[in-house]
């Protein structure tokens, strides 16, 4: 500091090297480079200053996330399995099969798993080979126009993007869920079955194929019955030969529960139904409001129903030709007979714990609960039960005639196929009337509740657009009832549970537990594309929506192209669902043509393809020059296929082609997305 010669007054001190400092003559140079040097030594200081200590917060005592195995391969090493049997199940009966075969291993000397390949990393297939004498069973189900299920979604994609996968060390095979009824019959199970032999895996069983349209419970037990032994033979093992039940859940009676811990009815958190939490899907339901139930029909002996549910403040989304999911319950008078029967209380308490502590699935259905909430809300107990069911129960009759009636339908030997075909299926018995018909057989509630199915969502298109009800999905739907060969009335689970859903029941809304399954069946992208919509009965619901939307966009003032309704019933004064609405559409241009079919007001039966044939014309201009969308809706048995026959004609006949290029024309409008169904059998 010295070498700055300031005079320094008397009694100032420089604190950094004890010199005094004379204030009294500074040039701005000076102040200049004094401000500098100070900033520069406070920077200093500054920047060797220790980071403060971050404050200590208490550590809140949260328990740990469950981490979810998804290495099937560990899973089966530390569970000593060797055999995985994954499903693709939209219903449930493709789980229900993979269940059944990795039980069955166990009859066999091996030990076996079902598993969701929505849970898993598929791309350890290719390791299976570290387990011995392993094995990878598929049952995959084809859904929809030949598509995956929603839970083999993931593994479809995997398999279609990895070209470069080595399987060379996976022994499989491949089990098929379809129905003749579709053009793309059990194109999941011939893919995967494909696929996996064009990446390196080895068959070791031909591929089963399954009808439902036929007798798909016939084709499981035909397949399995020649598929074991062929993987005894292979892995050089001998089958034990143990027919005994094989008991997959124990029961656990609870005396002194807290009712706010017990499952009501939800369908995946419990309390779920008091607290409702977006988003709502399949396993978190939306409690919606039924806000009209009338019925359609004028009259005659079927109850058609328009129902619109509320879901205001749900934050679902839904368009055009999408499906409502719907949960229904059993009727309860079925309910209470089975109490009877089986002679149990049916308000105990009680949970089914797997005996296999390892398993993802530690109840069949959700736990702890009552036996009357199980068999009204989670069992099937409407459907014939499946042979399984009657080979696990057979045990249980007194009667020896019986026990070897019901393990003889289990069998398949033809006269056990054809006892079952008869006997259950032709007579449309469920699992009440096979108790009402078989006296010695008096099983055990639990072991029942074991082995029943779990009831499944109904899906229904959706009868309205979100463009002019955002708040509201309307579900049109008609009454499944009929009379058995045994003299008993069957009613449908859902349609009569909807049936019964008053706005008001004692005070108390109707509500409707629901989610929204998205959809191909779309109208065009462009507006101006002509729109030929066909669907006789319910067939209208999706229809109704697309009229709604297309009268809407007219609203909006937009160019919209031809809309084409062929619609048909049996009496034009019975059952002409939904006619003020139609002809009100046709009236303000909405509807530019109306066809309807009345099949029995006349001698010979006239139905929506006999209409087509007679506007061939218009309709092959509409197709074939103005690039129109058709859309058909409704029972894929016969109707679906009868129209898409009118269409080949009618490509044959004005378009000058052969039959084969005639079908090939419609398999390629289908391909473009310009022929569209949503049908069902």
């Amino acid at each position: 500091m010295s070498s700055w010669n300031m005079p320094v007054p008397p009694g100032k001190k420089n604190s950094i090297d004890g010199t005094t400092w004379s204030f009294s003559r500074f040039s701005n140079l000076d102040l200049f480079l004094f401000s500098l040097i100070v900033g520069l030594v406070v920077y200093w200081f500054m920047s060797r200053k220790k980071p403060e200590p971050l404050p200590e917060f208490k550590k809140l005592d949260t328990p740990a996330p469950t981490i979810r195995e998804t290495s099937f391969i560990e899973k089966m090493k530390k569970m000593g399995k060797n055999i995985i049997v994954f499903y693709g199940s939209q219903t449930g009966t493709g789980e229900e099969f993979a269940n059944r075969l990795s039980k069955d291993a166990q009859r066999y000397g091996m030990k076996g798993m079902a598993a969701d390949p929505e849970e898993y990393d598929m791309g350890e297939l290719s390791r299976l080979s570290e387990i011995e004498n392993s094995l990878a069973i598929f049952c995959m189900a084809t859904y929809g126009e030949g598509d995956p299920t929603d839970n083999a979604q993931d593994f479809y994609d995997w398999l279609q993007e990895n070209d470069d996968e080595n399987l060379s060390g996976l022994n499989y095979t491949v089990f098929g869920l379809g129905n003749k009824t579709y053009e793309h019959y059990n194109s999941m199970g011939k893919y995967v079955d494909k696929r996996l032999e064009e990446l390196g895996a080895k068959r070791i069983f031909d591929l089963g194929l399954g009808d439902d349209d036929g007798n798909l419970e016939e084709d499981f037990i035909s397949w399995r019955e020649q598929f074991w032994p062929a993987v005894c033979e292979h892995f050089g093992v001998e089958a034990l030969g143990d027919d005994s039940s094989i008991r997959q859940y124990e029961l656990k009676v609870h005396t002194d529960m807290n009712m706010n811990k017990v499952y009501t009815g939800e369908i995946g958190r419990l309390k779920s139904f008091e607290v409702q939490k977006p988003p709502f899907d399949s396993k978190n339901p939306f409690l919606a409001t039924v806000t009209v139930n009338r019925k359609l029909n004028k009259a005659g002996d079927r109850h058609f129903m328009h129902l619109e549910l509320d879901i205001t403040g749900s934050k679902i989304r839904y368009e055009s030709g999408d499906h409502v999911a719907v949960f229904p319950t059993n009727e309860s008078a079925l309910v209470n007979k089975l109490g009877q029967i089986l002679g149990v209380d049916l308000d105990v308490v009680i949970s089914l714990n797997n005996l296999d502590e390892e398993s993802n699935k530690k109840h069949p259905f959700p736990c702890p609960t009552t036996y009357r909430t199980a068999l009204t809300h989670y069992l099937d107990i409407t459907h014939p039960p499946r042979t399984n069911v009657l080979y696990e129960l057979a045990q249980y009759a007194s009667d020896p005639k019986d026990q070897e009636n019901m393990r003889k339908m289990a069998s398949s030997s033809p006269e056990g196929k054809a006892l079952y075909q008869n006997w259950v299926l032709d007579a449309n018995r469920n699992i009440l009337a096979i108790l009402e018909d078989m006296p010695s057989l008096r099983p055990p509630v639990d072991h029942l509740c074991e082995l029943l199915p779990r009831l499944q969502a109904r899906y229904y298109s959706i009868a309205s657009s979100s463009k002019v009800h955002p708040n509201s999905i309307h579900i049109c739907a008609v009454l499944v009832e009929y009379t058995t060969k045994t003299g008993r009335v069957n009613l449908g689970v859902a349609t009569n549970w909807l049936k019964n859903k008053p706005v008001t029941d004692n005070g108390h809304k109707s509500t409707v537990p629901m989610y929204i399954r998205k959809s191909q069946f779309r109208l065009p992208f462009k507006a101006t594309n002509p729109v030929i919509m066909i669907g006789p009965g319910t067939g209208i619901a999706p229809f109704m929506g697309f009229i709604q939307e297309r009268g809407w966009l007219k609203e909006q003032g937009k160019e919209v192209g031809e809309t084409v309704m062929y619609f048909g019933c049996r009496y034009k004064n019975e059952d002409y669902i939904y006619q003020e609405e139609l002809e009100e559409a046709e009236k303000n241009k909405v509807l530019t043509q109306l066809h309807v079919a009345f099949s029995r007001d006349q001698e010979h039966k006239v139905y929506v393809q006999h209409l087509i044939k007679n506007n061939k014309e218009n309709l092959w201009k509409l197709i074939h020059s103005d690039n129109a969308h058709i859309y058909v809706c409704g029972d894929a048995r016969y109707m679906a296929k009868d129209v898409q026959t009118a269409f080949h004609d009618m490509a044959e006949e004005l378009g000058g082609m052969t039959r084969t290029q005639a079908t090939d024309y419609v398999k390629k409008l289908m391909t473009k997305g310009r022929y569209s169904q949503d049908v069902w059998s």
